[in-house]
């Protein structure tokens, strides 16, 4: 049996969006980004669903990388496409839209692609708990500030990624 071996402090990179099918292009958008989170060795966090989620670990999966799943539903109480086939590890919460807050506060960055009011509350909660977000072709929002930027390719999501962990390694160095 080979042994999973796991940063002690792995980088988390939250993804969020839509839980319903996207234009196709959202769809390729999510997985390339799914996949390029795993081949650099990043962890991925979603809300373990349908559409978007789906999407984006379905990339990091068969990139060989890890995808965390925080879900709405409880163990007891299944939800339908909850878990989706590749989440690695569910995190069964039962706390439905409250989950929101936690998949807000754990990434260290989060990208927001297309979405709908969970998505845009998920936003809202990263910058209220000082956590980047990146949108990609995200939902249209104005808030100033160093800690949110609007991109249009998945190239670009990466290049800010790197940017702002560049930038956190040196703020705790």
């Amino acid at each position: 049996m080979q042994k999973l071996v796991v940063e002690r402090k792995p980088i988390i990179i939250g993804v969020m969006g839509s839980h319903n099918e996207e234009s196709p292009e959202t769809m390729e958008e999510a997985r390339r980004l799914g996949e390029a989170i795993a081949k650099r060795g990043w962890v991925l966090l979603t809300g373990g669903g349908p559409g978007v989620m789906r999407a984006a670990s379905e990339g990091a999966y068969r990139a060989g990388g890890l995808v965390i799943g925080i879900l709405p539903n409880d163990r007891m109480h299944p939800l339908e496409k909850y878990p989706n086939e590749f989440v690695d590890v569910p995190i069964y919460t039962g706390m439905y839209d409250a989950r929101n807050v936690i998949n807000a506060k754990t990434p260290l960055v989060m990208v927001a692609l297309r979405g709908g009011s969970g998505t845009l509350s998920e936003i809202a909660l990263a910058l209220r708990n000082n956590t980047p977000v990146i949108g990609l072709n995200a939902p249209q929002f104005k808030i100033e500030g160093d800690n949110v930027s609007s991109v249009n390719t998945v190239e670009e999501v990466l290049q800010e990624i790197e940017r702002i962990l560049a930038k956190l390694t040196k703020n705790t160095c």
